[in-house]
């Protein structure tokens, strides 16, 4: 039995345009610009008007899709209205000479291209932005014509807005959700399992449960760090609330690591303590609501809140009931089996502690990630974070100045950006080409990271340059002048050119986009077989541009910038952990420090990386390294800055108030085994940098373990023989520091891997 035609379609479509989000918009835009066109042209004789509504409507609906309620995206779309007025205005003033418009579209193109590191709403709108300045300034006019271009922009602007708030206005899920909700239940009944073990004495059938749920979590994670690789990601793409989501891939996969070390090893291991288990049962809980807020986005946020509180509190029992049961001086703390019971009596309750903090940044991301979506325009504009202590314009300044860095992959990318802009502006001028618009409109199209995938791109920009130039030649010779017929083709052109790059590809959807652009130019002015010669001309142009602007600018592309991001992440992140135990250090003292500077240079960095990384997925072509061991390097840097939250975390809650007796031997093992770190990871840096060998991991120092031991039970016990809190949070600070060492082996791994491949 044959299947529905349309079905098939409709199934091919869903399976090349998940959530049918290209779909959707290719449908308004065929809808709206070829109706703006013929009214203006047609109907009011008025073709420039028509010109700048049929690409402004093209602009506004085609090349952006705002995220939010409709009524937030009513908001975006009256400001991207606004910019083009503005844009269009400066474009027609700049055009009057060479170097006017030159400069001018060097420099409106890397303050645009560059203001999207601020918010997705400015990257979103990038592509947009830049064509509203391109259009006007490569197309020298009389300043008389300025009122009938900024008509023809309000008009477009107006039919857009229509078009996003009645027609097919769902805005897609995030692709990230549903697998980092199975991530979140996962772990979630793995929890559940090992509190069942460690809160029964006599073991069980809990032991080969907390195997098997540990498997599926282990397997979930992957599933999910798979979706993430999988997905065409590029900063541009990414709101506030999508990248809390990001950030979800990298806790969730930390968590699952942490799992790992955490579950029983062995059948008759030892047992934790009541408080323990209650620990894991309120992170199984919090872990559930999470996933539940992921699937059904608003449903459970403030709940999510309670449990994360709940949490916090079952932590301080936890730090309270260790502190009862840490075993009494005995004096044979440098005995073998003395160390041994001493670390397991607070091994099981640490593991909590840390999988507890683990559990409450996911929970405070999935809540940044729903809350994100009820920001106010302005916050969404100018990139706030829910709840920031700073302002918009704080925030906005604090994340551009993250990337005024000379190793930024954004920063690369503006400047790369804007050059190519100003020279394709410069070189039509000068070679005196028609419809010069299009050499900067093709430069913008093939221009990528680094001078390979350049060079891939303007083979397939021309490959479909060409082919769409003989599918109009081959209409134009079959029609003729035949205008009813390419006023009932042009729409069915513009929705072809909206979906085939989503659906099919890049060059298909350049055929596509050629083929409009013949009917819409035929239309306008006809000119037969030369605008489909111009076409192939300017292209041409263009992809020559693009092609020597990538190989003179950072033609390395995000394969060099990874490796300089992944350094100085693991620097900065080293050197934040090293503060945080500072502060720890200076709690054990009488005139506690402040909470550490490093924190915010190391999320500086990590932002870096962030989108280094995933300029680096989106890059076409073979990876020097395999995603599995580049992801390790990636998740050590988010191990170790959440180590460090987390020791600064355990020592924000002790007491103001801590007793009185000396901690100077205390204090000097952690600095050690803090240096100690610090040491291994700014080498792990240079050899990231090519600037040295990546170091062989540390070996576990027991002697240091043993001293911090003795120091505690020396130092930190009270008057009367019992162990204080301090005391329980120096171990755990320990156990923290060992956590990160233990990373070492499979970064040091990845790391000789990536140094090879890469030539060094």
């Amino acid at each position: 039995m044959t299947t529905n035609p349309i079905r098939r379609l409709a199934a091919w479509l869903r399976r090349r345009d998940p959530d049918l989000a290209a779909t959707r918009r290719a449908a308004r835009t065929a809808l709206v610009m070829p109706s703006l066109f013929a009214l203006c042209t047609q109907v009011f004789h008025a073709p420039v008007t028509g010109t700048y509504a049929a690409y402004g409507a093209y602009a506004m609906l085609l090349l952006v899709e705002f995220t939010g309620t409709v009524a937030e995206r009513l908001r975006a779309h009256a400001a991207l209205a606004a910019a083009w007025l503005v844009l269009v205005t400066l474009g027609t003033l700049a055009a009057h000479s060479v170097w006017s418009a030159a400069a001018g579209t060097v420099a409106v193109g890397l303050v645009v291209i560059f203001s999207g590191v601020v918010s997705s709403v400015l990257a979103g709108a990038t592509t947009s932005l830049l064509l509203a300045f391109i259009l006007p300034v490569s197309a020298a006019a009389p300043l008389s014509q300025l009122p009938d271009r900024l008509i023809g922009v309000m008009l477009a602007a107006g039919a857009a807005m229509i078009a996003v708030s009645s027609l097919w206005p769902r805005t897609p899920a995030p692709p990230l959700s549903a697998p980092a909700a199975q991530v979140c239940r996962a772990a979630a009944r793995q929890l559940r399992a090992e509190a069942d073990h460690f809160a029964d004495p006599a073991g069980g059938p809990a032991f080969a449960q907390c195997r098997a749920f540990g498997e599926e979590t282990e397997s979930a994670a992957r599933n999910l760090r798979e979706a993430f690789t999988a997905t065409p990601y590029r900063p541009t793409g990414l709101s506030t609330g999508s990248r809390a989501l990001v950030r979800l891939v990298d806790e969730l996969t930390w968590l699952s690591a942490i799992l790992v070390e955490s579950g029983p090893k062995v059948e008759d291991g030892p047992r934790g303590d009541p408080e323990s288990s209650v620990v894991r049962e309120a992170a199984a809980a919090a872990l559930e609501l999470a996933a539940q807020t992921l699937e059904s986005p608003g449903s459970a946020s403030d709940r999510l809140r309670v449990r994360a509180e709940e949490l916090r509190r079952a932590l301080v029992a936890l730090e309270e009931g260790a502190v009862n049961r840490l075993p009494a001086p005995d004096g044979t703390a440098d005995g073998g089996a003395g160390l041994d019971t001493f670390v397991d009596s607070l091994d099981v309750s640490f593991r909590a502690q840390e999988v507890a903090f683990a559990v409450l940044q996911i929970a405070r991301n999935v809540d940044i990630a729903q809350a994100a979506d009820r920001r106010g325009w302005l916050d969404r504009l100018l990139g706030r974070e829910p709840e920031s202590p700073t302002g918009p314009l704080a925030s906005a300044r604090e994340r551009a100045a993250a990337h005024v860095e000379p190793h930024s992959v954004w920063l690369h990318n503006s400047i790369r950006g804007a050059v190519g802009l100003g020279i394709g502006g410069a070189l039509a001028d000068v070679t005196g080409v028609q419809h010069s618009f299009w050499i900067m409109f093709g430069t913008l199209s093939v221009l990528r990271s680094n001078a390979l995938n350049t060079g891939q791109n303007v083979f397939r920009a021309l490959g479909g340059t060409v082919a769409g130039s003989v599918l109009g030649a081959a209409l134009l010779q079959l029609i003729g002048h035949d205008t009813v017929l390419l006023w009932i083709l042009l729409p069915v052109a513009v929705l072809l050119s909206g979906i085939l790059p989503a659906a099919v590809s890049f060059a298909a959807g350049q055929a596509a986009f050629t083929f409009t652009l013949v009917i819409l130019f035929n239309l306008a002015q006809p000119e037969g077989w030369s605008v489909i010669l111009f076409r192939i001309e300017d292209i041409a142009l263009g992809c020559a541009v693009s092609l020597v602007v990538g190989l003179l600018f950072w033609p390395r592309g995000a394969s060099a910038a990874v490796s300089r991001a992944l350094a100085q992440a693991y620097a900065d992140s080293a050197r934040y952990l090293v503060g945080a135990v500072d502060y720890a250090v200076s709690r054990c003292g009488s005139e506690p420090a402040e909470v550490p500077g490093e924190a915010r240079r190391a999320a500086a960095a990590a932002r870096r990386l962030d989108d280094a990384f995933r300029t680096y997925l989106a890059e076409r072509g073979s990876k020097p390294v395999p995603l599995g061991e580049m992801t390790t390097l990636v998740t050590g840097v988010v191990g170790l800055r959440l180590a460090a939250d987390a020791v600064l975390e355990l020592w924000r809650r002790s007491s103001g108030v801590l007793p009185i007796e000396d901690r100077a031997a205390a204090r000097q093992e952690l600095s050690l085994m803090a240096e100690r770190v610090l040491r291994w990871y700014g080498g792990l840096a240079d050899g990231l940098a090519g600037e040295g060998p990546v170091p062989e991991p540390l070996p576990s120092d027991r002697r240091n373990i043993g001293r911090l031991v003795e120091a505690v039970r020396r130092d930190l016990y009270g008057v009367d023989g019992r162990a204080t809190g301090t005391g329980v949070r120096v171990l755990w600070t320990g156990d923290h520091l060992e956590a990160v060492r233990r990373l070492q082996p499979g970064i040091a791994a990845a790391a000789k891997t990536w140094s090879r491949r890469r030539g060094r």
